[in-house]
């Protein structure tokens, strides 16, 4: 069983869908996934913070059990847990949204096993995502690849947070999430979660930078991250296209290697739409 969490609100389905077509069609070993879904309503900070429904969530185990039987979905409301930890927190208006932090509560749920990829849903994989999870993070609290723009401006070896691989057994003995939402809770940081995990790191495995890939896409990328970048023509701005705004996926970054994926992403959205 490989086990993969998402975070976020009503507005992810199209991130979730996508990333996980890309993960099912690209790994060619056919052993079952658990896709844990962590959401919460914060209405009251945005009326876009709505939770993620279990409509939704059952639509994605309907698509994911084609590709397995035994893989699922697992929806959980960690409304409880963000008011009690971080309502009213120096990070709560963060440049993220606050469905960042709640990652943070992964050490709280007996169901979650001692190894935990996480992932942002701005995410397609390339490759095969056994690439990654053989990782070996014994040793490790988890494992992460640079953050293209980091690495230049902060440290060869500063991370991104939107892939990381955890070993939960050892993040539960270092007590790492803990020591993170104290951080969240207590003093404004730039990067917020990212921040707070970093801060709080005992020890990382630092991966080569195929495995989150923020700008651009080899042969070799195993993950293309979509994350907002820097355009320099034709005047220098920034854009944060995502995997399911397809025309500008073909017109500014000329991908065609997901069309399979994007092709079946938009027949599965079409059927869904079509039941709501």
């Amino acid at each position: 069983m490989i086990d993969i969490l998402f975070c976020g609100n009503s507005g992810v389905f199209d991130g979730a869908l996508t990333c996980i077509l890309s993960i099912l069609k690209r790994t060619k070993s056919r052993q079952p996934f658990t896709f844990h879904l962590f959401t919460m309503d914060v209405s009251h900070l945005d009326p876009n913070y709505t939770p993620i429904p279990q409509k939704q969530v059952d639509f994605l185990n309907e698509v994911i059990q084609k590709y397995h039987p035994d893989s699922r979905a697992l929806l959980y409301d960690v409304t409880d847990y963000y008011m009690r930890y971080f309502s009213g927190c120096p990070n709560e208006g963060a440049y993220c949204s606050p469905y960042t932090l709640i990652r943070l509560f992964a050490d709280q749920f007996d169901t979650i096993p001692d190894k935990l990829l996480y992932l942002d849903i701005d995410i397609m994989f390339n490759r095969d995502i056994l690439l990654l999870w053989s990782t070996d993070i014994t040793d490790y609290e988890y494992a992460a690849a640079p953050d293209h723009y980091g690495k230049y401006l902060i440290h060869p070896h500063y991370i991104n947070a939107g892939v990381l691989l955890f070993n939960m057994k050892k993040c539960r003995e270092t007590r790492l999430f803990a020591k993170a939402r104290a951080w969240i809770r207590y003093k404004k940081l730039v990067f917020a979660d990212q921040s707070a995990l970093i801060r709080s790191t005992t020890k990382r495995k630092v991966l080569p930078q195929r495995y989150n890939d923020q700008k651009f896409l080899h042969d070799h990328t195993i993950i293309r991250h979509f994350s907002k970048r820097l355009f320099w023509l034709p005047y220098p701005h920034t854009d944060n296209i995502k995997q399911w705004h397809i025309d500008k996926v073909h017109s500014v970054f000329q991908y065609h290697q997901f069309d399979d994926i994007l092709a079946e992403y938009l027949t599965l959205k079409e059927n869904y739409e079509a039941r709501i």
